[in-house]
């Protein structure tokens, strides 16, 4: 099993920044990707940004230009800095991690995800 917590929700005010970070831990020798999903009410679920093992990264159109994703591999984390925050930023921000398996398969793991609010 792979255990994901992430960090660093809550309310910011418009233009401002958040860094939101997650820390797999557990059967996690093989990762493929990490990354931010987030879902705001009544909206699916949207990729926001992530990081595939060697370093590529995949943003949202969204997210370009005002979001950064990182990854510290010794300590298994992803670290999403959030800039020029604006009310359509306001979601539950969830961790995810896509864990390479035997004979080519892929699982991935969700954290338990948490609120960025976005509000004067």
């Amino acid at each position: 099993q792979v255990q994901l917590v992430e960090s660093g929700g809550g309310l910011v005010q418009p233009g401002g920044s958040l860094t939101l970070s997650c820390s797999a831990s557990g059967r996690i020798s093989n990762i493929k990707s990490m990354g931010w999903h987030r879902q705001a009410p009544g909206k699916q679920r949207e990729l926001v940004a992530d990081i595939i093992s060697g370093g590529i990264t995949n943003y949202a159109d969204s997210a370009k230009g005002r979001f950064t994703i990182s990854q510290d591999n010794a300590k298994n984390s992803v670290n999403l800095q959030m800039n020029s925050l604006n009310p359509e930023d306001t979601a539950v921000y969830y961790c995810k991690c896509v864990i390479r398996g035997a004979w080519y398969t892929e699982t991935a793991y969700w954290g338990q995800g948490t609120q960025v609010t976005v509000s004067s």
